[in-house]
């Protein structure tokens, strides 16, 4: 059914609800959107930043490190091409003596050193001679078969070379190799245990001559790693807390609202209530307190909307009752009379009554339709001096002697005065006023049609010549079933929705809709004038 809510043109949200403008633009997302990312990237960005941190101190630490040895082994590497060299012109270095000076400089218990001569071979190393005492696990029990070819310990101490065959073997190989033509070597490697050491290799050079490599390593990166590893469970800690945090904290902002919402909603559809209120929740300015709002302003609208159908239901069993009991009073009578005349009032009265109805029933189903009207058609750009100058035209053709003329005032705009909207309604709100106008106007009188432009605005007025509209009534005569037909007028002709009609139309499309009296100079009413106002189209 038709209903000056139902038709209304809705404001939009941003205008209803007076939204402040975002103060991030640059960030996409709503405001709760921008929440939920902002909560979970925060745990996110401090696991990152204690990794990063925890990663330059790593790498600081293992650069201290190897600094360190450097340094130490730029020392020894002196004091051996210094006492430990013998030859000349040919200079060699002397392992004995060489392996001396290592044992008495290096420091066991952190590090371990290698010397190894211009072949590649170690002539020494740290962990031969030691005062600790080193536990490792003896290997499982080897078969009878295996005990009689004798059994064979393998330790540090009993290999000729330094490296084995493994990966590790290899790297020491290839760092001893580098250092052999006369360059420094630093880094991190494999030890012969497969832990990772940082190691330094520092070429013993006397002039040129490249005599051996001195190899230096320090077995604690693991645990320094392990350090680091552990110092780093505070920010996984305080990452996990964050995002646990967060995500009670969109709970409560979001899940429990939303819930809440939704028992309301179940609220009003079990017990068959007009309207859902949160007031807690429509106070929030965020898209939860939107919704809040459009579900309150949407259940108001239902409401308002249920009651006009019940108002309309009403108005139209009253209307509709009218001519039924005039039926029924013609046809109990009809009987009863005999006479010719009498029984063609009758008959006239009948005719004139299912007539009513008819024209009753046709405007109530183009009322009830008029919603549905309005929501398939989509609006579009309409010429409306063209639709009314088409609209005048029909009436100039189906005229007849003595009938009500119907003109049309054009706006002389060099362009055309255009509205968006619907054609078909908009048609039908010209037809209406003009059908009105006609009907208060008398035989051989005029109805002009003027449209114009002002403002943004298309204006149309509609004057008859007519008996004017009393003071009082000037708004009555667009509620529904309203009729107040001047003297000699047909009876049933009018249903009383023309105008109410053409106003909820016209309301829908945005504009307004008037009546007042047309006066001369010495107030006298020569008329009644609708006064139609629509937006033009944005451009």
């Amino acid at each position: 059914m038709a209903s000056a809510t139902a038709t209304a043109k809705p404001e939009r949200p941003a205008e209803r609800r007076g939204r402040r403008p975002s103060r991030f633009p640059w960030l996409p997302g709503s405001r709760l959107g921008r929440l939920i990312v902002a909560l979970n990237v925060l745990g996110l960005a401090i696991l990152v930043a204690g990794a990063l941190v925890l990663n330059e101190f790593r790498r600081g630490l293992v650069d201290a490190r190897a600094d360190s040895l450097t340094t130490q082994g730029d020392l020894m590497a002196t004091i051996i091409d210094r006492a430990a060299t013998v030859g000349e012109p040919t200079p060699a270095m002397d392992p004995t003596y060489a392996g001396e000076i290592l044992q008495m400089l290096a420091n066991p218990r952190t590090q371990r050193a290698r010397l190894f001569d211009a072949h590649g071979r170690v002539v020494a190393d740290s962990e031969w001679v030691t005062d600790r005492v080193e536990r490792r696990l003896l290997p499982p029990a080897r078969a009878r078969n295996a005990e009689q070819r004798g059994f064979h310990l393998d330790l540090p101490f009993h290999r000729p070379v330094a490296a084995g065959t493994g990966q590790p073997g290899r790297e020491l190989r290839a760092e001893v190799a580098h250092a052999l033509g006369g360059r420094h070597w630093a880094g991190m490697r494999r030890g012969d245990d497969g832990s990772r050491v940082v190691s330094v290799s520092i070429p013993i050079q006397h002039v040129q001559a490249v005599l051996g490599v001195l190899t230096l390593e320090a077995n604690d990166v693991d645990e320094i790693i392990a350090r680091e590893r552990r110092a780093l469970i505070p920010f996984i800690l305080i990452a996990v807390l964050v995002t646990l945090s967060s995500s009670l904290l969109l709970t409560r902002l979001i899940a429990t609202p939303v819930r809440r919402l939704a028992r309301a909603a179940d609220r009003v559809r079990l017990s068959r209530a007009r309207a859902i209120s949160l007031p807690d929740l429509a106070k929030r300015d965020d898209e939860l307190g939107d919704l809040t709002r459009s579900l309150e302003d949407m259940t108001q609208a239902l409401s308002e909307r249920m009651d006009a159908i019940e108002s309309f239901a009403a108005d139209v069993a009253h209307e509709i009752k009218n001519p039924l009991t005039s039926l029924r009073s013609a046809v109990e009578t009809l009987d009863l009379v005999s006479e010719p005349a009498a029984r063609d009032r009758l008959l006239k009265i009948l005719q004139n009554d299912v007539k009513r109805l008819d024209r009753l029933v046709t405007d109530i189903s183009n009322a009830s339709r008029l919603d549905a009207e309005l929501s398939r058609d989509a609006p579009r750009v309409v010429d409306i001096e063209r639709l009314v100058a088409d609209i005048v035209a029909v009436y100039h053709a189906t005229a007849k002697p003595g009938d009500v003329s119907v003109r049309l005032i054009p706006s002389g705009s060099p362009t055309p005065v255009t509205v968006s909207g619907r054609e078909g309604p908009l048609g039908q709100v010209f037809r209406n006023i003009i059908d009105n106008a006609r009907s208060f106007s008398p035989p051989g009188g005029e109805v002009v049609v003027a449209l114009q432009r002002a403002a943004g605005r298309a204006i149309a007025t509609i004057s008859d010549s007519g008996p004017g509209i009393p003071a009082e009534n000037v708004e009555t005569i667009f509620e529904r079933f309203y009729t107040s037909r001047p003297k000699g007028a047909a009876f049933g002709g009018n249903s009383g929705l023309g105008l109410s009609i053409a106003r909820q139309i016209v309301e829908a499309h945005g504009g307004a809709l008037t009546a007042q009296n047309r006066l001369d100079e010495s107030g006298k009413v020569l008329g009644a004038v609708f006064l139609l106002v629509l937006p033009e189209p944005e451009r």
